[in-house]
């Protein structure tokens, strides 16, 4: 997937990626978070920018190469922890407040992804929240399409708090806490 190139996706240097990463940033329900996990990080460009909103980032992939990338990415961050998982077998311990699952879940089949799903909700924390974001066009790598990704986490049951969709992508964000943001915040 990465062949020689430590970014083959554009992801440092499209305006759609960092737009992207923009929304999913702007959809999280809190301004901080205590204990995250982003499977399948790949070159740590979203993990950089979520590193900014944790304060213990685990964030993993299983090449070599998106390691290197994400390493290199977060070597100045020392909130953030890189670590080679291979998914949905390798889970790290312990619980979550923010499970971000973004651009990897259909590459999984749907009963890997179905076993990602049920991870995710066993690892969120009481007042946690699980994200999605993915490319919505198929490519010849896909092995599940978008709309089965989000419907396997959208069948763990929590409430679904933010659903954008466009052409390109849908972000979708779950919390066990189903109040929005104003009224987490007493605003209503």
């Amino acid at each position: 997937m990465y062949g020689d190139s430590a970014d083959p996706y554009g992801l440092r240097t499209r305006w759609y990626e960092a737009r992207k990463r923009a929304l999913l940033l702007a959809a999280l329900p809190h301004p901080r978070y205590a204990r995250a996990y982003e499977p399948g990080c790949g070159a740590g460009e979203l993990t950089a920018e979520l590193a900014a909103r944790c304060d213990d980032l685990l964030a993993s992939d299983f090449s070599p190469r998106a390691l290197a990338s994400a390493r290199a990415r977060t070597a100045t961050l020392s909130n953030v922890r890189i670590a080679s998982h291979v998914l949905p077998g390798d889970w790290p311990a312990g619980t979550f407040d923010l499970v971000v699952v973004s651009e990897m879940g259909y590459f999984l089949d749907a009963d890997a992804m179905r076993a990602l799903a049920d991870r995710c909700r066993s690892a969120l924390a009481d007042d946690g929240v699980l994200v999605a974001c993915d490319w919505r066009p198929d490519f010849d790598a896909r092995a599940l399409s978008t709309d089965a990704v989000h419907a396997a986490l959208a069948d763990l049951g929590l409430p679904r708090t933010v659903h954008h969709v466009e052409d390109d992508f849908v972000l979708d964000v779950w919390c066990r806490d189903a109040r929005s943001v104003a009224q987490r915040e007493g605003i209503r």
